[in-house]
């Protein structure tokens, strides 16, 4: 089996660092939205660290009934997040004590009070603009959105109408402005499109396009970070349509890519200079083989003229 690591041999029980660099002049102005205070553990850089697919149901459940919340957490992730200020991960299931699943073939859910333990091992926010977010129907989603709130976290990628959670969140202003923009790339089962509905954001390529320019030109100095729910499951490249998209999207102003949805850790490319993570794969999962355990704990260090993204590759 190839690996997907830039022609990094196999990483089972071990962290292997890896660094993209990319420098910017230093020029803040404009102001959108407010970002939560942030303590910066690195003096003046700001640390924010992604995870792939987060899934808190069906054998994660059954882990965690019969051993306890704890059991579910590495202690080499966790040693990453406390030397991250943020920690952004992608929740594949809605968290609500709501019954009420669509049709489809798999329906997640999970107790919404286990989002207090994401919160306690450094989790700050949360990707729903995902495929599994509407398992439990535009209620379920809302009332998701909010318990991650009430747990202290952000929810990243959702919003009352589909303009509203297309909406760049804010993570930081210091040392400089970081944005985060996420989008789910595929269409949803039995999950009509209302957008004056509450939705998660499936903005598209070229629409994603036209912002990140548009967000460029306004605060030319921000980072700009994306996150996309896309691929085709359980593959370890990227199609060339992927491609191309990332590129478009890198070519717009956008400084890194973050994504996910494949359960496996796809290629990790290098593309002027800006570093693009097809798929991070399983970060809390169930599926055991091989091609499904390999993940990325990416790590992007911002300061006043730089930013610098580290692979953390884990076998989980």
């Amino acid at each position: 089996m190839n690996s997907p690591h830039r022609g990094k041999s196999s990483v089972e029980m071990s962290i292997v660092n890896v660094y993209c660099v990319f420098i910017f002049a230093v020029l803040i102005s404009f102001q959108v939205g407010q970002a939560q205070p942030v303590r910066l553990s690195g003096g003046d850089t700001l640390t924010v660290a992604f995870t792939g697919d987060i899934l808190l149901d069906r054998g994660v459940r059954r882990q965690i009934e019969s051993h306890g919340i704890e059991s579910i957490f590495d202690a080499r992730a966790d040693s990453l997040f406390r030397n991250s200020d943020l920690v952004v991960g992608n929740l594949e299931c809605p968290a609500t004590a709501l019954k009420t699943p669509m049709m489809k073939k798999f329906v997640f859910r999970a107790e919404p009070e286990w989002l207090e333990a994401l919160r306690a091992h450094g989790f700050t926010h949360l990707n729903l603009a995902n495929n599994h977010s509407v398992d439990q129907g535009r209620r379920g989603l809302v009332d998701t959105w909010h318990n991650v709130e009430r747990y202290g976290m952000t929810a990243v990628g959702v919003g009352n109408t589909m303009a509203e959670a297309a909406q760049p969140v804010l993570l930081a202003e210091h040392p400089r402005r970081v944005w985060l923009i996420a989008s789910l790339q595929m269409p949803l089962e039995h999950f009509p499109y209302l957008p004056e509905a509450p939705s998660v954001n499936q903005e598209s390529i070229d629409s994603l396009v036209v912002r990140i320019r548009a967000l460029r030109a306004e605060d030319s100095t921000a980072v700009i970070l994306v996150s996309l729910h896309w691929g085709q499951e359980h593959t370890l490249e990227p199609t060339p349509m992927q491609r191309s998209a990332a590129h478009r999207l890198i070519d717009a102003g956008a400084d890194a890519l973050i994504c996910h949805h494949t359960h496996t850790l796809q290629t990790i490319e290098s593309y002027r200079g800006k570093c693009i993570y097809y798929s991070l794969g399983n970060f809390i999962f169930d599926q055991d083989r091989d091609i499904n355990r390999r993940t990325c704990v990416p790590q992007v260090k911002v300061t006043r003229d730089s930013v610098v993204v580290r692979d953390n590759l884990l076998s989980m």
